[in-house]
Formats: structure tokens, C-alpha cells, sequence
């Protein structure tokens, strides 16, 4: 069984799939990018606010769940510029600073509307 996970607390999917799917006890989220689910706009072109707003956005998917952060198991980080690593890394760590999921970062050629980073994860309930 698998259930379809949605909330106006995080931006809705952009094309045919889910914020989410949740099975048993796993919980699969699709790639968050920085838009302010207020808005429907991005929150600024810095880097680090789109990290956070991307973080945020996730962790109100997980909520919508019944997980959160600390029930990340994965993510997998997409840098629209890998000399963005470190100032994702910083905002990263004040949001996984203690369980501290395996990871996965890579550089992609370009990102849904253009965004810096992109972050998507697998969680347990």
C-alpha cells in the first residue's frame, strides 16, 4: 500500500508527481526547491535563504507524514553550482546538527526554475 502525501505548507508538485508517498514505514520526498509556499515565489537568489527555504519546505512534507527531520534517513543535495557546497553545508548542519542522515551532493546542469539547490530525502515514520 502506498499513500500520496500533500500539503499547502510546502509548494505544490510543478509536474505528475507527489510532494511525497508514504509506504509502511518509509516516507520518499520528492526534490524541494526554494519557493516560499505563501508566495509561490522564490525567497531571494541567495544561496543559504534557499537552502533554508528548501529544508523548511521538506520538513513541512515529512510533517504531513507524521515524520520529521530527525527521521531522515537520505538526501540527496542538487547544486546548480558546487561552489555553492559550503554555504549549503552550513545551513544544512543547523538543520541535521545531531542525526545526521547519509548524503549524496552532486552538480547539476540546471534545476527546476532555475533554483541554487534542490534537495529531496527518505525518511522513517
Amino acid at each position: 500500500m502506498k499513500e500520496i502525501i500533500s500539503t499547502e505548507n510546502a509548494p505544490g508538485a510543478i509536474g505528475p508527481y507527489s510532494q511525497a508517498v508514504k509506504t509502511e514505514n518509509m516516507i520518499f520526498c520528492s526534490g524541494q526547491i526554494p519557493i516560499d509556499p505563501a508566495t509561490g515565489e522564490f525567497v531571494s537568489g541567495d544561496v543559504a535563504e534557499q537552502t533554508r527555504q528548501v529544508l523548511k519546505n521538506l520538513s513541512a512534507v515529512l510533517k504531513a507524514a507524521g515524520s520529521n527531520l530527525n527521521g531522515v534517513v537520505k538526501t540527496t543535495v542538487f547544486l546548480a553550482d558546487m561552489n555553492d557546497f559550503a554555504a549549503v553545508n552550513e545551513v544544512y548542519a543547523e538543520f541535521f546538527n545531531e542525526n545526521k542522515p547519509a548524503r549524496a551532493t552532486v552538480q547539476a546542469a540546471r534545476l527546476p526554475r532555475d533554483a541554487r539547490v534542490e534537495i529531496d530525502c527518505i525518511a522513517v515514520i
